[in-house]
């Protein structure tokens, strides 16, 4: 019996569609990962579940009876609630049941006849609903959650309006997994996750029994903790389902990505062929030499034949040629690679780009303590830490972009840096896509927008939408381009695996494996970690330490 049941759903606002014909259905033991660039809808999806929001067409049907339990992407609560407040109302239900139990049990000792049949069925259905949400093991299990997601240093009495953003996000996940409720929604439930946590959370979502639909950006999460993956497309606002974890949906992409290249050559020969047949059947007939038989009759029947066979054929591939023409496999795109020649022996002759002894306070906070760090002609370098440990700050003081405190920045005349901040905040959004993208580009128009097309990131008719009605994802994409297109030979990306659906991810990715400049990027994303081939630091109070032996930890965990 489906747990959950989704029938040709769709959602529009205003004049955009967000959701056409969405279809999916849960059972209990069934964890689907939900993924897509941002501004898909997959949060709008979630919503639509939980009757936040209604569709425009189609049917949500919720098992009867089935508790629900959601985790959105900002968690709201009373702010004056302590955490034992929180952890009563998270389990408020499974006590009540409890109860109900123990009443049951005291009717049941004293009860005959029909009152003790009825009380009997009454306890079966109690007892049913106790068990299947995890209250034999409540109390146990709340205490393994709030360690399993590093946040049992917290005390009871802890006010919720005193704790971090990160804190906040990780005890909303906490209550909800403590209710152990036969539908999970998880809206990007690894964001303030460690390494540590994340794991825990993937061996825990393995052995959940209820249902589970995950939004998710993360590819080692989902290779763990779902069973099958749900992709909503951008273009066409419906979804496909792929079974398996994050490593069989990106095989099963990549063969379909092959077939379209396939197809495509096979018809673009097709067209080549029937281009030239009606080519060579116009000479044939223009060129034909009438039979040099006396009889008039013979002779003009032979021509009328002649002429029926290759009008007949002619016809025959001009309707073809429509045919395919009116609706032809589009190109696939080219893959990614970095625009632009540059002499690395400008870079190699002396370091690029080189911190000594870097401070940076932010009133009587102090940042960033004497950070020295030093880029060669062709490093890479990975840097993490805790959100809100300063990796946005130093990047920014990398690129030129933030002023420091004290210490020294140099930098090599023949850097040309190329900066992939978080927030897209160098696209004017006064601007069109295709404004923003050429924005500081010597090209001309046309071989840009033609560069721009080939990326395969856009369709032609995107290219003229406000930068202010681009999702997260298309300004990530833009940016990007940007990037591509601008002959850059240093590369500082503030978490680039961000918003991005995964096949341009995977792309991009692969990119940078044939750039011949410097990287230097921060991230938290484990495959772009251990995929990463160069040097590993963490900052953290202020300070760089080596931190090489995380991505060895990471990639061991992958190849597990």
């Amino acid at each position: 019996m489906h747990t959950l049941l989704l029938q040709h759903v769709s959602k529009s606002f205003g004049l955009h569609p967000i959701l056409q014909q969405v279809s999916l259905s849960l059972h209990a033991g069934e964890r689907i990962g939900l993924v897509g660039a941002n501004g898909v809808g997959k949060s709008t999806l979630l919503k639509i579940i939980t009757g936040e929001i209604q569709p425009d067409e189609g049917v949500v049907r919720l098992t009867p009876g089935a508790a629900l339990g959601y985790l959105a992407q900002v968690i709201e609560t009373a702010e004056n609630q302590t955490l034992a407040d929180l952890i009563d109302q998270s389990v408020g239900q499974i006590r009540a049941l409890e109860s109900q139990m123990r009443a049951l049990e005291a009717r049941i000792a004293i009860a005959s006849g029909d009152d003790l049949q009825m009380a009997l069925e009454a306890y079966g259905d109690a007892q049913e609903q106790f068990e299947r949400s995890g209250g034999y093991d409540l109390d146990a299990r709340i205490g393994a959650v709030f360690a399993g997601l590093a946040i049992d240093y917290l005390t009871p009495d802890r006010a919720f309006m005193t704790l971090s953003g990160g804190e906040k996000t990780r005890v909303g996940l906490a209550l909800l997994l403590i209710q152990s409720p036969d539908l999970l929604l998880l809206d990007e439930p690894t964001n303030h996750l460690d390494f540590a946590s994340m794991a825990w959370l993937e061996s825990y979502l393995e052995g959940y029994k209820g249902a589970a639909l995950i939004v998710s950006h993360d590819r080692q999460f989902l290779n763990h903790a779902v069973n099958a993956i749900i992709e909503i497309d951008e273009h066409t606002h419906s979804t496909k389902r792929y079974n398996g974890g994050y490593d069989s949906y990106a095989r099963a992409r990549a063969g379909e990505r092959h077939k379209w290249a396939l197809d495509y050559a096979r018809q673009q020969e097709e067209i080549k062929a029937l281009r030239e047949e009606l080519k060579v059947g116009a000479r044939r007939n223009n060129n034909y030499r009438a039979h040099t038989d006396n009889d008039k009759f013979v002779r003009n029947g032979k021509i009328a034949t002649h002429e029926g066979t290759l009008s007949k054929r002619v016809r025959l591939a001009a309707e073809k040629l429509a045919r395919i023409e009116t609706n032809p496999i589009p190109r696939p795109p080219d893959p990614l690679h970095f625009q632009g020649e540059f002499d690395a022996a400008a870079l190699a002759s002396r370091q690029p780009l080189a911190l000594e002894s870097i401070s940076k306070f932010f009133g009587q906070r102090m940042i960033l303590e004497n950070v020295s760090l030093t880029l060669s002609a062709a490093s890479r370098t990975l840097i993490l830490g805790e959100n809100g440990a300063g990796k946005t700050t130093l990047l920014k003081i990398i690129a030129g972009l933030e002023s420091f405190d004290g210490g020294a920045r140099h930098v090599n005349p023949a850097v040309k840096i190329g900066y992939l901040d978080q927030e897209a905040a160098e696209l004017d959004p006064a601007l069109t896509l295709f404004e923003a993208y050429r924005a500081g580009l010597p090209q001309p128009d046309q071989p840009l927008k033609a560069l721009l097309l080939n990326m395969g990131l856009f369709r032609y008719d995107e290219l003229e939408k406000p930068v202010t009605g681009l999702s997260a994802g298309q300004k990530r994409k833009v940016q990007l381009a940007k990037l591509i297109a601008g002959g850059v030979n240093l590369l500082i990306l503030d978490e680039p695996t961000n918003f991005l659906s995964f096949d341009v991810l995977e792309a991009f990715e692969t990119a940078l494996l044939t750039f011949p400049g410097p990287i230097i990027a921060a991230s938290h994303d484990r495959r772009f970690i251990s995929k990463f081939n160069g040097d590993v630091w963490e900052l953290k109070d202020g300070r760089l330490r080596t931190a090489d032996f995380v991505k060895l930890q990471i990639e061991a965990e992958i190849s597990h």
